[in-house]
C-alpha cells in the first residue's frame, strides 16, 4: 500500500515536473522569440543608421570631387584659352614676318636693279669725263697733269692763308669751349671756399707792464736773458721800445715756446736760470700737446678719419710753419676744402680729394728736413704711414716732380695754385719780385722785331711792342704764342701771365 502510494506520489511528481518543464519550455521559447524580434529591430535600425551615414559621407565625397573636377576643368579651360591666344599671336607674327620678308626681297630686287643702273651711269660718266678732258687738253694745249700742277701752284699761298685762318678759328673755338666749363668749376670752387689771410713774421712782440720787469728779465749781468735764449734758441731783443720785448727767430715753434715761457715767468715773478729752464721744459711739453690737439681738431673739422698719429702731429705742426708768408696749416685747410669742392663738381671722391689736399705740403714740416723736394718727401712720409696710393701720388705730383697717376693729383695741383696765387695769400721778397719782372721783360726783348716790353699788373701781364716794318700781322699771334710757351717752360711765377703783342704804324709830321 505504501509502495503504491509512493509510486503514485512519484508519478505525480514526475508528471508535475514534466508539466513544469513544458511550461518553462513554452516560456523560454516565447522569451527567445521576443529577444530575437527586438534584436532584429535593433539590427534594422542600426543598418538604416549606417546606411544613412555612408550615404552622407558618399554625398560629401561626391561634392568635394565635383569641386575638384570643376576647378581642374576651369584651369584646363584657362590654359587652353592662353594657348589659343599664343597660337593666334604666333600666327600673326608669322604672317608679319612673311610679309616683311616679301618686302625685303622686293627691296633687294629694286636695289639690284638700281645698282646695275648706277654702274651703267658711272661708265657713261667716265666716258664723258674722258671726252671732256681730251677736249680741254686740245683747247688749252696742256695735259691734265700740267693744268693740275699750275692750278695747285697758283692756289698754294691762298690755301696756306685759308688753312692758317681756319686753324686759328678752330683753336679759338676749342679754347673757348674747353675753358668755359673749367672756368665755371674753378670759379664756383673759389666762391664756395673762403678763408682769412694770415701773414707770418719772423718776430713776436711780447708786451710787458713796466721797464722794471725788463730789468728782471735781463737779470744780473744778463744771466736770465742768456739762460732764456739758450733754453729756447730764440734771440731776445730788449731795446728802448717802451713796454715791449721782441722775440726774433725763424722757427715759429721756438718763438711760441719763448713767448709762453716769458708769459708764465712774468706772471709768476720768479725769474732765475733754474726756474727759466723748468718753465721752458714745461712749456715745450704744452706746445707739443697743443700741436697734437690742433692736428686732431683739424682732421675732425675736415671730416678726415683714420690718419696715423704721426701724420696728425705733423698736421698740427703746420700751424707753426709758413710758406712765402702764408700760414701752412691755413693753406692746407683751404686747399683741402678747394679739392673737395672741385672733386664734387667733377663727380670724384670728395673724401680722398680733401685728404690729399690736407697732406699735400706735409713734407715741409718734418723734424729732420732732409735734402729732398717737399713734395717727394711728403709722398715718402705718406707711404711710410700707410696712406692709400692715390693719396701718395697726389702729394708727390702736385709740383710735377713725379708722374700723375690718378685724377685727384691734378685737382690737388690746381687747388694748391689757387690757394697760393690768391691776392694777399702770399708775399715775395722784393728782390725776387723785381728780378722776376726784369726777367719777363728781357725774355720778350730777346725776340727779333721787339722794340719795347713792359711788365704790368704786378707781373701778371706783359705788353710787347713790335715794329710794324719788321713783323707782319700774321706773325703777331705766332710771336705771342712763342713768348707764352717760353715763359711757361723757363720761368716760375704765381697764377698766369697774359702776353699782349702790339703792332702799330705811326706817321709823324710837324707844323711850323
Amino acid at each position: 500500500m505504501d509502495v503504491v502510494i509512493i509510486i503514485a506520489a512519484l508519478g505525480a511528481f514526475i508528471a508535475g515536473g514534466l508539466l513544469t518543464w513544458f511550461i518553462l519550455g513554452i516560456l523560454l521559447k516565447s522569451r527567445r522569440e521576443k529577444i530575437l524580434l527586438e534584436a532584429e529591430k535593433e539590427t534594422e535600425v542600426m543598418k538604416k543608421n549606417k546606411l544613412l551615414e555612408v550615404k552622407e559621407k558618399f554625398l560629401q565625397l561626391k561634392a568635394e570631387l565635383e569641386k575638384q573636377v570643376a576647378f581642374r576643368s576651369a584651369k584646363i579651360q584657362s590654359t587652353e584659352t592662353k594657348l589659343k591666344q599664343r597660337e593666334t599671336s604666333l600666327l600673326q607674327r608669322q604672317e608679319e614676318l612673311q610679309r616683311k620678308s616679301a618686302e625685303v626681297d622686293a627691296i633687294k630686287e629694286n636695289l639690284s636693279t638700281q645698282l646695275v643702273l648706277i654702274d651703267k651711269k658711272q661708265q657713261e660718266l667716265e666716258k664723258i669725263r674722258l671726252r671732256e678732258t681730251e677736249l680741254l687738253e686740245t683747247i688749252s694745249g696742256l695735259s691734265a697733269k700740267e693744268a693740275k700742277d699750275r692750278l695747285v701752284e697758283s692756289l698754294k699761298d691762298e690755301a696756306k692763308l685759308s688753312a692758317a685762318s681756319y686753324i686759328n678759328d678752330i683753336m679759338e673755338e676749342a679754347k673757348l669751349s674747353a675753358n668755359i666749363e673749367a672756368k665755371k668749376v674753378i670759379v664756383q670752387t673759389i666762391q664756395r671756399v673762403a678763408t682769412e689771410t694770415a701773414i707770418e713774421n719772423s718776430i713776436t712782440v711780447f708786451p710787458i707792464d713796466s721797464d722794471e720787469m725788463k730789468g728782471r728779465i735781463i737779470g744780473r749781468e744778463g744771466r736770465n736773458i742768456r739762460a732764456l735764449e739758450s733754453a729756447t734758441g730764440i734771440e731776445i731783443i730788449v731795446d728802448d721800445t717802451p713796454e715791449a720785448i721782441v722775440l726774433s727767430g725763424f722757427d715759429p715753434v721756438r718763438r711760441e715756446v719763448a713767448r709762453l715761457a716769458l708769459h708764465q715767468l712774468v706772471q709768476d715773478g720768479r725769474i732765475h736760470p733754474a726756474r727759466i729752464e723748468e718753465v721752458v721744459a714745461k712749456v715745450k711739453k704744452q706746445v707739443e700737446e697743443e700741436i697734437v690737439e690742433t692736428g686732431k681738431r683739424t682732421t675732425i673739422d675736415l671730416g678726415i678719419h683714420g690718419l696715423h698719429p704721426e701724420l696728425i702731429r705733423l698736421v698740427g705742426k703746420m700751424k707753426y710753419r709758413s710758406s712765402y708768408g702764408q700760414n701752412l696749416l691755413q693753406h692746407a685747410r683751404e686747399t683741402a676744402n678747394l679739392c673737395a669742392t672741385m672733386a664734387s663738381e667733377l663727380g670724384l671722391n670728395t673724401k680722398n680729394a680733401r685728404r690729399a689736399g690736407l697732406l699735400h705740403d706735409i713734407g715741409k714740416v718734418p723734424d729732420d728736413e732732409p735734402e729732398l723736394p717737399h713734395a717727394i718727401l711728403g709722398m715718402k712720409i705718406c707711404e711710410k704711414y700707410k696712406e692709400r696710393p692715390e693719396i701718395c701720388n697726389a702729394v708727390g705730383a702736385h709740383h710735377d716732380e713725379t708722374e700723375m697717376q690718378t685724377r685727384i693729383a691734378p685737382i690737388v695741383q690746381v687747388c694748391d695754385a689757387i690757394s697760393g696765387a690768391r691776392p694777399g695769400a702770399r708775399r715775395e721778397i722784393v728782390e725776387a719780385y723785381l728780378k722776376r719782372l726784369n726777367d719777363l721783360e728781357q725774355l720778350a726783348m730777346s725776340y727779333p722785331g721787339v722794340i719795347n716790353t713792359y711788365a704790368i699788373q704786378a707781373g701778371r701781364e706783359l705788353r710787347v711792342i713790335v715794329g710794324a716794318d719788321k713783323i707782319s700781322d700774321k706773325d703777331v699771334e705766332n710771336l705771342s704764342n712763342e713768348i707764352a710757351k717760353k715763359i711757361q717752360d723757363e720761368m716760375t711765377y704765381p697764377g698766369q701771365v697774359k702776353i699782349t703783342v702790339i703792332r702799330e704804324t705811326r706817321a709823324i709830321s710837324y707844323a711850323k
